[in-house]
């Protein structure tokens, strides 16, 4: 920054110091040369072209232009000199010169040298005077000035009057260097020998050759009266701002003459003005007050000159000068033209960016044309004076799109008057985007579920990511985030809608849950980026039955109860187990089916079989039953067991086939029929179970055959639902050679009474 400033400092004192200048003679031909700039700076051509060296001329009208080419100055009109400075003894047009890369500013001036293109003209073609026969020698009669528009040498110069015997002529000057002549009564006049004097006056100027413009002037010798108008003050000058009001009273013009009657009554007129002044003023002829009639500008002409004749009844008259200086009133607000602009300008442009050059001036002289620049509101903007009344608009801060995208930045120009002046400039400036901004997922960790067994690209959710900035830099493409040689996962998300598709069917057995990574990419360059984290929870459905793991087998298990068996004695555990999860793997317990109903029960939830009441002779020795699993599951699915109990007298006659068991011979003959008979009965019933366990078994093998092998937890004794604890596991031997599936129970052999 101090050695961009120190730059800046180098190249406003190089081009406060260098300076072209220039002449050019009036009415040359359009594109007339007018210098080398190129030579004069001592670059070449090229250079100027490559810096972009451009000329602004001041006002509102360009006069000249540069051929970057050749790097020469030409007009690009023919000039008027009495056109663009008319009144002004020299005429001098300013213009800068502009170069980029580094900004350099040169200021130059053209000087409009006259030629003598105008002859010197009067007002009138004949200047009448009339002329008392008693005026005295010496007498003085000012005459009507000629006019010419070329000023120094090539201006009036001279007056020249016809040969003769009464009048002589003299030159007088005015305050603006303006020259009139003057007639001088050199002999009397006598009316009644020559009463008409007609005389030849001719205005040269000093030009090469020189020019010249003729009026004729009449003379009139009036009769006797003796005393002429005589004015209080021979000059009156008066102090009249600019813009007074019309009817405004300037000054009182008053002459007094002695004689009476009508040789006393004068009138007033004026009798010469500088150019304009006649439309401005108006001078009362009987009163001699002279009044405001149009509007004066200060800007335009600064001092009025005007004769005022007094001429009395019998004709005599005399003259006195009004001069009037007109004051400058701060009526010009300050004019701001801008010079360069760049209407955009990209929101990480470092601070004391240039933005705008441009130029004040207010027409104003003193306070009233002195100026200061402001900027209205707190923008990030700042106001750098360069040299003479020309600004830089420069940026003071970061700018950020974000938050402001564009600027109506209204610079205000104030003069120092004392009823001050301004006029307001306005700029728009437009913020271009940066990709400065990455995208911003709306949530961290995206949470969403899927019911497991769902079909192929299905759309679970979405993600939603929102950039800062705009356009191309702001558009979001998503992806999955995947490791390098990493297969494509279940999960897939669309690039443009963000939306979550599962792209195969889920097994919640499998698969409890799915975490992949998103990230959003905005389309900047370079390209930011962010992540956010996708979970996906599969929801169990109660798509598998439970599965009975005890009693295992195609025709159940077997269970011996000894007959002194109390209430509540522990038969067997029935151990299922379910693969779904929550309550669709919640098991009930159920007997479906029973020998006797109202010996044994089942618990609903640990599925332990015990007796309901305490075993008795009566009851059956064999005894079928058939457990129904269920889950809770919508809807439920259940599963179903076969357990077969014998009940025995003692544990060590169970290596003997129950079915040819004899019971001990009893003392008593009759218990003894009753035995026998009964004992048939349990044949002929145990015959017909039999056949209906065939005949169930062949069913059931076809089912089982129809249906698919079921999949088991790979660690019984760890699952969580069914399984039967450690504590309560069994251990079981077959005896060697036994003809049935009996069961011994090793220990405890005896029950605890």
């Amino acid at each position: 920054r101090q050695v961009i400033v120190f730059l800046l400092c180098v190249c406003v004192w190089q081009s406060g110091a260098e300076s072209l200048r220039y002449s050019l003679a009036e009415e040359m031909e359009r594109d007339s040369f007018v210098g080398n700039i190129a030579q004069d700076l001592g670059l070449a051509p090229s250079q100027l072209a490559a810096r972009k060296a451009r000329v602004v001329s001041e006002g509102s009208q360009q006069l000249f232009g540069l051929n970057p080419s050749s790097g020469v100055l030409t007009a690009k009109e023919s000039l008027d000199r009495e056109e663009i400075c008319p009144q002004s003894e020299t005429c001098t047009l300013f213009f800068t010169l502009f170069f980029d890369n580094p900004l350099e500013l040169i200021r130059g001036e053209v000087e409009v040298v006259d030629v003598n293109d105008n002859s010197p003209a009067f007002p009138k073609k004949e200047i009448v005077l009339e002329i008392l026969e008693t005026t005295p020698p010496g007498s003085r009669f000012p005459l009507e000035s000629a006019r010419d528009k070329d000023v120094g040498t090539n201006g009036l110069q001279s007056y020249s009057l016809e040969s003769n015997s009464h009048f002589s002529l003299i030159l007088r000057g005015r305050k603006d260097g303006t020259k009139y002549a003057e007639l001088v009564l050199e002999r009397e006049l006598d009316r009644e020998e020559q009463p008409e004097i007609n005389l030849l006056l001719t205005a040269t100027d000093g030009g090469s050759p020189p020019k010249s413009g003729t009026a004729q002037v009449r003379i009139l010798v009036l009769d006797t009266n003796d005393n002429i108008p005589v004015f209080e003050r021979e000059v009156y000058e008066v102090r009249l701002d600019e813009n007074s009001p019309p009817g405004q009273l300037m000054a009182r013009i008053l002459a007094r003459d002695a004689d009476e009657g009508s040789n006393g009554k004068l009138q007033y007129v004026f009798t010469e003005t500088s150019e304009g002044a006649q439309q401005l003023f108006d001078l009362n002829p009987d009163t001699g007050e002279i009044r405001v009639a149009g509007n004066l500008d200060f800007e335009e002409t600064k001092f009025h000159e005007m004769m005022v004749r007094a001429t009395d009844g019998g004709g005599l008259y005399s003259h006195c000068k009004v001069q009037v200086e007109v004051v400058d009133i701060n009526d010009n607000a300050p004019e701001i033209q801008l010079t360069s602009h760049t209407a955009s300008i990209p929101e990480d442009a470092p601070p004391r960016t240039v933005v705008a050059l441009f130029s004040v001036r207010d027409r104003d002289t003193g306070d009233n044309g002195r100026t200061e620049c402001t900027i209205e509101g707190d923008l990030p903007f700042t106001l750098t004076p360069t040299f003479g009344n020309f600004y830089e608009l420069r940026t003071n801060a970061a700018l950020d799109r974000e938050t402001t995208s564009e600027y109506n930045i209204s610079i205000r120009a104030t003069d120092w008057g004392q009823r001050r002046l301004s006029s307001v400039e306005r700029l728009w400036v437009q913020v271009r985007d940066v990709n400065d901004n990455a995208p911003a997922f709306s949530q961290e960790v995206y949470s969403v579920w899927v019911a497991e067994n769902n079909r192929p690209m299905v759309r679970i959710g979405s993600v939603s990511a929102r950039d800062a900035d705009a356009g191309s830099n702001a558009r979001v493409q998503y992806a999955v985030v995947r490791e390098e040689g990493e297969e494509q996962g279940a999960l897939s998300v669309n690039t443009e809608s963000g939306e979550v598709y599962v792209l195969r069917s889920l097994d919640y057995e499998r698969v409890r849950a799915l975490e992949v990574r998103v990230r959003a990419v905005d389309g900047g360059s370079p390209a930011l980026s962010a992540q956010a984290v996708v979970r996906v929870a599969v929801r169990d459905e109660n798509d598998n039955a439970p599965v009975v793991l005890h009693p295992g087998g195609e025709s159940g298990a077997g269970e011996l109860v000894p007959r002194w068996a109390p209430a509540g004695y522990l038969v067997a555990k029935v151990v299922a187990v379910d693969a779904d999860a929550g309550q669709n793997a919640w098991l009930s317990y159920e007997l479906a089916k029973a020998t006797e109903p109202g010996l044994f029960r089942l618990a609903p939830h640990s599925g332990e079989l015990r007796t309901a009441r305490a075993v008795a002779e009566r009851d059956a020795a064999r005894h079928r039953l058939v457990v129904l699993v269920r889950d809770r599951g919508q809807p439920p699915r259940s599963a179903s067991a076969t357990l077969a109990i014998a009940l025995l007298n003692d544990f060590s006659d169970a290596r003997g086939r129950p079915s040819h068991e004899t019971p001990p011979a009893e003392p008593d003959q009759t218990l003894t029929l009753y035995l026998i008979a009964c004992l048939a009965c349990v044949s002929a019933l145990f015959l017909a179970t039999g056949l209906a366990a065939l005949l169930m078994k062949v069913r059931r093998d076809r089912r089982k055959r129809a249906e698919p092998l079921p999949t088991f937890p790979t660690a019984v004794a760890d699952s969580d639902a069914g399984s039967l604890p450690r504590s309560l596991v069994y251990d079981v031997c077959l005896a060697t050679g036994t003809l049935s599936s009996d069961f011994r129970f090793l220990g405890p052999v005896w029950p605890c009474f």
